[in-house]
């Protein structure tokens, strides 16, 4: 039977029946297609859809409900479920999570501090449960032990919770947890007395090291796993794998023998070191645009707008390669644990670099991220206790222009947050996409580009009501989730403990298009020197990927 076929069944079957079989599968399974659905009855007879509600609403359906009997051979899970925190990209990860994941839906709680309750009413009408509940240092123990139990999962999705508490909590009481960022209790209320090494993840990292560092088993925690920190890690490493092979059919390995064998053993450390990487960019530009433009004191974002002003306003973290010659300006070395990064005493959002993505320069943001720790820790060679081999790795973000917009208003306001916030989704945005990837610099090839280019119509395609942004998010958290249940015992994880090749198989369909590909970009082939008084157009030539020749001269 074709795909329309099965749609017109829906369509002339259903009309408000709940007991029609292929309405209810798509009304438990993907209950966030039911508003298209409603509009689509209200708009047309039942039985005579327009061609454009076929092409819109009814493939749509379709591509669901053919996705639907894949999902049922997928991946069990029968345990409790709680979700913490039902934003942007909570509203993304449900469905795409049940697609490949069967969970009853009675299984899974969500709680958020604000009334979602109108947003879940098709979930919770077909069993999922939620409560309006603030998470409070004082009471997380028994909002955990309310809604969980021995071999469930919490998904964190939440922030200012903190994320040291929550992963103790699931280790002594075997539940497994994920999260996409690292986050601490109202990191606000220390912005002006903490020093700049305290407002750090790698501050944050360090306390996770010295909770977790005896813990050679037990049940897997898996932290910073979205797109960034997260999928970043994976496509890093597909990236490596993808020049080594080059160099290796090229002609041009020094030793092609040896450099397999580093490439079997997933030995990235040591192939980085091989292949000559010396920086790694988390390299993002989002050209998505809405066609509703931003107003004054308002912010328009494509997620997280809290989340991004408390990572913004933060001190620049770099994971520092041992080829820099220099410390930049402003910079602090951690006083404790592997060193792996510095931080600069002044804000993410106003440090600036040039980068590169397919298929031109951006100049983006250094602001904080998780895999600024986690490549570069993970990418060390040691020797004797020294660091003999390290990459520099840091995020540089370009979003969209209504951010950039709401960023510099934030600036003029004292770093104030709008009065209005505005997420973005796919009825609002026109066009764009989401360009994320990892940059791999300093090998024969000189850049190396790997990552996801999304566009919007792509999106919406495959979660309806999102963007371009919140897919890429939420496919880090349902790789990871994946990958916990059949990996239930592996303890505390960062992305680089996961096989890139596991988490990409199943984030692939969803990425758009997937480029892995050389550049002969360099950060000083395109630099003109307006003027030469400026001491910070002094670049180093004979080195050109120090980090020095990648910032912005203002």
């Amino acid at each position: 039977m074709e795909l329309s076929e099965k749609v017109d069944i829906v369509v002339k079957n259903s009309s408000g029946n709940d007991n029609n079989p292929l309405f209810f599968i798509l009304d438990r399974r993907h209950p966030e297609l039911n508003e298209y659905f409603e509009q689509g009855l209200k708009s047309q007879n039942a039985t005579n859809f327009s061609h454009l509600f076929y092409m819109y609403y009814l493939q749509t359906f379709a591509l669901h409900l053919n996705r639907y009997s894949i999902r049922r051979t997928g991946v069990e899970f029968n345990n409790k479920v709680l979700i913490i925190g039902y934003g942007a990209v909570a509203k993304c990860t449900l469905p795409i999570l049940l697609r490949h994941v069967n969970i009853p839906l009675e299984n899974i709680t969500i709680i958020d501090f604000k009334d979602k309750a109108q947003d879940l009413k098709a979930w919770t009408s077909g069993g999922l449960q939620f409560f309006k509940r603030k998470v409070t240092p004082d009471d997380l123990p028994q909002i955990l032990a309310e809604y969980l139990s021995a071999g469930g999962l919490l998904i964190d999705l939440a922030w200012n919770i903190d994320c040291c508490e929550m992963v103790q909590w699931c280790h002594d009481h075997n539940v497994l947890y994920v999260n996409t960022s690292v986050e601490a209790w109202d990191p606000d209320a220390e912005k002006f007395t903490a020093g700049p090494y305290e407002k750090t993840l790698y501050y944050r990292q360090m306390k996770l090291h010295e909770l977790t560092k005896d813990w050679h088993e037990g049940p897997t925690s898996v932290v910073d796993h979205g797109a960034n920190p997260g999928l970043i890690s994976h496509f890093a490493r597909q990236g490596l794998v993808d020049i080594a092979r080059r160099m290796i059919a090229d002609g041009i390995a020094p030793d092609p023998g040896h450099m397999d064998g580093l490439i079997r053993e997933q030995n990235f450390a040591r192939l980085a070191m091989e292949t000559g990487i010396k920086v790694i960019h988390c390299s993002e530009r989002d050209t998505q645009i809405s066609r509703s433009p931003k107003k004054v004191d308002e912010f328009v974002g494509t997620w997280c707008i809290e989340g991004l002003r408390e990572e913004g306003t933060a001190p620049a973290e770099i994971g520092w390669g041992t080829h820099e010659k220099e410390l930049p300006d402003q910079a602090h070395i951690p006083p404790v644990g592997p060193k792996n990064e510095i931080l600069l005493a002044r804000m993410g959002i106003n440090t600036w670099v040039r980068s590169w993505l397919p298929h031109h320069e951006i100049v983006g943001m250094v602001i904080r991220h998780g895999e600024a720790f986690g490549i570069s820790d993970r990418w060390t060679v040691w020797n004797e206790g020294r660091a003999i081999y390290r990459p520099t790795v840091h995020y540089a973000y370009l979003p969209c222009d209504a951010t950039i917009a709401s960023l510099h208003e934030l600036r003029g306001r004292n770093y104030e947050l709008q009065p209005k916030l505005r997420i973005l989704n796919d009825r609002e945005i026109i066009s764009g996409s989401d360009i994320l990837g990892a940059l791999l610099m300093g090998h024969p090839y000189k850049s190396w580009w790997t990552g996801s280019i999304l566009s919007i119509e792509e999106a919406k395609t495959l979660a309806p009501g999102q963007n371009a942004t919140t897919v890429q998010v939420a496919l880090g958290v349902v790789t990871a989730v994946m990958w916990m249940i059949a990996n239930p015992k592996k303890g505390f994880c960062l992305p680089d403990d996961l096989p890139h090749e596991c988490v990409l198989e199943i984030a692939r369909p969803y990425l758009g298009e997937f480029y892995s590909g050389p550049s002969d970009w360099t950060p000083l082939k395109n630099r003109k020197v307006y003027f030469k008084e400026n001491p910070e157009n002094d670049y180093d030539y004979d080195d050109v990927w120090q980090f020095k020749n990648f910032l912005f001269v203002r």
